[in-house]
């Protein structure tokens, strides 16, 4: 029998991940699985070309999951100066299909297929069968999307939600937003909830005095080539008795799950609510906090509703790339 070999991508502002996947092994047996830092290339047609040369594999198509608005198979990467267009690639490999989908739309199908012990559950809820599920995943940007039952099996739907207009919910965030505008930053919710919003968490704790910067972690942030992994670390790090980086992850859970109900209460996703990206493993004690699902919940005159709504965090690190390989052997197999 010839199998059909499908090539899948996860392509972030910050790295790029591509692995094979057949058919025949199912989604949890990529091959050849291989993660690039996007910074050591001009564009991904030089990453792709560097990859090909490396594991040569005949591949009749191809499927990316790509940190950007998708219009017409075409997508420029937000926060990554590339530009890709899926009938461009299809054409130059001799493909039967090039399909390209926002990362949402990726990590959106990965729920559908992710066993029980990759989702940590925060909330067990009352699970509505074939309601909307919502997506949300703050990683080096913050990405939302969802789930809708069509009649027959659930679409994934993208969207852009991460750069809407960030609401304050309280005193605190208030002062928050004046202070991001002082310095003339338009306050969306990737600002303020994702790995390019941490530093502005922080910087606005310590230069409000909320709390002061110990000279160890100003020197260890110094040192760092990515300083939310400094927070999160020294957050989580009982023997550092870090009051400012245990601030900032304070706020930027208070944030993350009032979009995360914000989202969810727009799509009634009594499905549930699912956390994706990079950053919710890494602070699981916060997100295992009432204040998380008080933030979610905290929807006058809806909190009865919300508070049913089922919330898990997805742990796989590579659920964009299954959710892609997911719907393209699906098309490549039609």
């Amino acid at each position: 029998m010839c199998v059909s070999f499908l090539l899948a991508g996860d392509i972030g502002a910050t790295n790029t991940r591509l692995a094979f996947y057949s058919a025949d092994k199912g989604l949890f047996l990529p091959q050849y699985e291989t993660t690039h830092e996007n910074k050591n290339f001009n564009s991904f047609d030089g990453l792709l070309e560097t990859y090909l040369k490396q594991h040569q594999v005949d591949f009749s198509g191809i499927c990316l999951g790509i940190a950007g608005p998708v219009v017409n198979n075409k997508v420029n990467i937000t926060n990554l100066d590339w530009d890709i267009d899926g009938d461009d690639l299809k054409h130059k490999h001799n493909l039967q299909g090039a399909w390209l989908l926002n990362d949402l739309e990726a990590l959106s199908y990965a729920v559908l297929n992710l066993p029980d012990e990759e989702l940590e559950v925060i909330r067990t809820g009352t699970k509505v069968d074939e309601a909307p599920i919502a997506v949300i995943a703050p990683g080096t940007g913050l990405g939302e999307g969802f789930l809708i039952w069509d009649g027959k099996k659930y679409q994934a739907v993208s969207s852009e939600g991460g750069h809407t207009d960030f609401g304050p919910t309280n005193d605190l965030q208030e002062r928050l937003v004046d202070y991001l505008h002082k310095k003339q930053i338009r306050v969306s919710y990737e600002r303020v909830c994702s790995g390019i919003g941490i530093p502005n968490l922080y910087d606005f704790l310590r230069d409000e005095g909320f709390s002061e910067e110990p000279d160890w972690l100003r020197d260890e942030i110094a040192r760092a080539e990515d300083m939310p992994p400094v927070i999160f670390d020294a957050a989580i790090d009982g023997k550092k008795d870090c009051m400012i980086c245990k601030m900032t992850v304070d706020l930027f859970v208070e944030i993350l799950g009032a979009e995360a109900g914000n989202l969810a209460l727009k799509t009634l996703a009594q499905g549930g609510i699912f956390i994706g990206g990079g950053i919710p493993p890494k602070i699981l004690p916060w997100l295992k906090k009432e204040t998380f699902l008080n933030a979610i919940d905290n929807k006058d005159p809806h909190q009865a509703l919300m508070s049913q709504m089922p919330v898990k965090v997805i742990l796989n690190p590579i659920a964009n790339l299954i959710g892609a390989a997911f719907y393209g052997l699906q098309e490549l197999n039609q």
